[in-house]
């Protein structure tokens, strides 16, 4: 239970990581409380996972999750651009949250 919550933190994040920008450096008051109820929200679920998973692993994987739907959000939605190393990248930090699950 404790990876499923794990992964809805991660996913949390990415929505969080989307929300910032519609903030307008914090100047938008109701994007502004999207971003920050979303932030809470993920912290709150990351703590939640830590309960029974180490720590360095449960954070490691919810920031890898969150760069990897960042990364891909960044392509899918605002055309950023994709490179080799880009996609070298994303498929480390994927591996990487596999190896992580796997091997925990």
């Amino acid at each position: 239970m404790s990876w499923l919550v794990l992964l809805l933190a991660g996913l949390v994040e990415v929505a969080w990581s989307q929300s910032i920008k519609p903030t307008q450096n914090f100047t938008r008051p109701l994007p502004t409380l999207v971003s920050l109820l979303l932030m809470a929200a993920a912290v709150w679920l990351l703590s939640r996972a830590m309960n029974t998973l180490p720590v360095g692993t449960a954070y490691a994987v919810f920031t890898g999750i969150g760069a990897a739907g960042a990364i891909t959000l960044g392509v899918v939605l605002h055309d950023d651009p994709v490179s080799v190393g880009r996609m070298a990248a994303l498929a480390l930090i994927v591996g990487g949250i596999v190896l992580a699950r796997i091997t925990a």
